[in-house]
């Protein structure tokens, strides 16, 4: 590793699936993590932060040192249905949270080089089956509007001088957790199928190269700054993602949820899980970065080698 390489790293959401995993891959890099929590500190690897924002000399000290930041904390979109109560929590969790990091890095004394503040690929709402990479526009919807607003609250970082980037996530392909992790019991027990008509984009990334990418980010000598989408450079629909399950599963894929029932039972969610969104990875691409999954049938055989 070079000498400008960052040595301690300070990473919120680590109870998550992408911040605990990147925790566990840093330190086996050989990196110091420091664990942000909003409760007492259990551990030597943690420090309490604040992501209301109140507590800013708190936030100050958890960072103060560190070579860089990812904050990947947020509340689950999918975790249950949309009301307004849970929508706002879906969009505060983000918004503020990344408020008070990019606060805590501006005041801090020995400013943190680098943040790496998570994102999603909802920013540009529906694309239809049109391409988009990170020159396109904000879309429209709620997760359009979240995004657009998480990414602005991060300006004092910027303005502090921090290299910000924002990592706009697409469906991370992981055996267990996150979105993904919830199909592979369905499509074992031979229950798995298409939603919709199955025609929507899906955007999909292996766990593995997600977490190389964010390493890669952190480290490159291109000095990246701005939006990445942290998406596969091959998306498929729905229906094709299915059928790669099916394959590799080897189990049939026959059923359906039709888009009426998924209207019901997941309310305005289901705008977004009917939604076609085809992300390219443009900028990573660019930067020299190499895909070791590329296509989601690699991720989804390389989630199950790995157990994870």
């Amino acid at each position: 590793m070079g000498a400008m390489e960052p040595r301690r790293i300070a990473i919120t959401g680590t109870s998550g699936l992408i911040g605990g995993a990147l925790a566990d891959a840093l330190r086996a890099d050989g990196r110091e993590v420091v664990r942000l929590v909003r409760r007492e500190p259990r551990a030597a690897d943690e420090a309490r932060w604040d992501p209301s924002g109140r507590e800013q000399e708190l936030n100050v000290a958890a960072i103060d040192g560190c070579d860089a930041v990812v904050h990947m904390a947020g509340a689950p979109v999918a975790a249950r249905r949309w009301t307004d109560r849970y929508k706002r929590e879906i969009r505060d969790s983000r918004v503020l949270g990344t408020a008070a990091v990019a606060a805590a890095i501006a005041g801090a004394g020995t400013r943190p080089r680098v943040f790496l503040c998570g994102s999603a690929i909802g920013y540009y709402g529906d694309t239809g089956d049109r391409a988009v990479d990170e020159d396109a526009p904000a879309g429209t919807g709620f997760l359009a509007d979240v995004a657009r607003d998480w990414e602005a609250a991060a300006g004092p970082a910027q303005e502090a001088g921090a290299r910000t980037l924002f990592i706009r996530t697409g469906l991370v392909v992981a055996r267990s957790g996150g979105a993904w992790g919830k199909l592979f019991p369905i499509f074992r027990a031979g229950l798995g199928g298409r939603l919709g008509n199955g025609r929507q984009y899906w955007s999909a990334i292996s766990l593995a190269d997600y977490l190389a990418a964010l390493r890669f980010l952190l480290d490159d000598a291109n000095e990246l700054s701005g939006p990445v989408n942290f998406t596969g450079p091959h998306p498929v629909t729905n229906r094709e993602a299915t059928r790669a399950m099916g394959r590799v599963l080897r189990r049939p894929t026959v059923f359906a949820v039709p888009a009426p029932l998924l209207r019901v039972v997941l309310g305005e969610f289901s705008q977004d899980v009917l939604g076609s969104q085809r992300v390219l990875p443009k900028r990573l691409l660019e930067a020299g970065f190499v895909f070791a999954e590329p296509t989601v049938e690699d991720a989804i055989r390389g989630a199950l080698a790995r157990r994870g």
